[in-house]
């Protein structure tokens, strides 16, 4: 076994073309049959063959370009994280490129050819978590990858995350702590580690007060499953999660959710349904999006530190592709706060 690169070279011999036919093929420029383009990527996929995006920078001259991807633009979190990596970037005279892979596999896979055919000094990365797993490309062409809460457990890469389980262990805590007793949590039909992290930490600040949750008390909505991936956080699919197990005759204490507009369906439920805000049922966000503190009432939610993770991946970014970092992957994980308010203060159970 050999641990050079795959080269053009290899692909040509392989195939019986030109090194030229095969540079052209994988360039998407035009003079290649479709026939002869589709074997040549198919073999380049078998051999982990990946551009040299170093070397092609080397040729070109510096981009100063990082690859920006994230799970979905209409997620407020991302929103922000965008803006305050783009600030950073612009101070070290970096332009970012920007993909969405809208929680799909393909469009991520898509997303990292992109980047490496734009020659990307480095990424950062919100991965979909899915059964492919395309950064090894980008890591095969030696572009430094920084991740943003999701991990990649068949790649130790550099990371920062918020703790999630922290944050929701200490949301569950706040509403027992009111009084509550039969505590719901609604998150997102998602398979992914943000989700599964917050989910431990409300099971596990029920289980050290010595609750055990219902059958029911953690609810999923539905909106992925139902093709729409692109505007998730509707406030909508909550409140039809809610009414539905409001109508079933469930009387929950307090909802806690997994972002403030699964929040907001959710009082709008209780709201249809005679049950006062917070007399009968607390309720606690996710994300302290800019709306909260002017519902009525105001919104108690978990503040994620929007800022410091992207300052922090980016300054990460930065050390890596100036050579200043260690060989080891660095973790960073980041504690955020909860903010209370009206929605979660007052109420008192018997």
């Amino acid at each position: 076994m050999t641990n050079e690169r795959p080269t053009l070279r290899n692909i040509a011999d392989a195939l019986g073309v030109s090194v030229n036919t095969v540079s052209r093929a994988l360039n998407e420029k035009s003079g290649v049959g479709e026939v002869t383009r589709t074997r040549i990527q198919l073999e380049a996929d078998r051999i982990g063959y990946v551009p040299n995006a170093h070397a092609r920078s080397l040729v070109l001259g510096a981009r100063m370009l990082i690859g920006l991807i994230i799970s979905n633009t209409s997620n407020p979190f991302y929103a922000s994280l965008i803006s305050e990596i783009e600030k950073h970037a612009g101070e070290a005279g970096y332009s970012i490129i920007l993909f969405s892979s809208d929680e799909s596999s393909e469009q991520e896979d898509e997303a990292a050819q992109a980047m490496l055919r734009a020659g990307v000094d480095g990424a950062i990365v919100a991965p979909v978590q899915g059964k492919s797993n395309p950064w090894y490309r980008l890591v095969n062409a030696e572009v430094p990858i920084v991740t943003i809460n999701r991990e990649l457990p068949d790649l130790d890469l550099d990371m920062v995350r918020t703790d999630n389980y922290t944050g929701m262990y200490r949301a569950t805590q706040h509403v027992l702590e009111q009084g509550a007793q039969r505590v719901f949590l609604l998150e997102e039909d998602l398979a992914i580690s943000t989700v599964e992290d917050r989910t431990a930490g409300f099971r596990a600040a029920l289980s050290d007060a010595g609750l055990e949750p219902s059958e029911d008390a953690l609810a999923y909505v539905s909106s992925r499953r139902r093709g729409r991936a692109l505007l998730p956080w509707l406030a909508d699919e909550a409140h039809l999660t809610t009414l539905d197990l409001l109508d079933r005759g469930h009387k929950p204490d307090a909802i806690i959710t997994g972002n403030d507009l699964h929040a907001l369906g959710a009082m709008r439920a209780l709201h249809e349904r005679s049950l006062r805000v917070p007399e009968d049922t607390l309720v606690v966000g996710w994300g302290d999006y800019p709306f909260s503190a002017y519902l009525t009432p105001s919104l108690t939610s978990v503040r994620l530190p929007i800022q410091r993770v992207g300052r922090i991946a980016f300054e990460m970014m930065l050390r890596r592709i100036r050579g200043e970092q260690g060989e080891e992957p660095e973790h960073h994980t980041m504690r955020p706060e909860i903010v209370v308010r009206e929605s979660s203060q007052v109420a008192r159970f018997e």
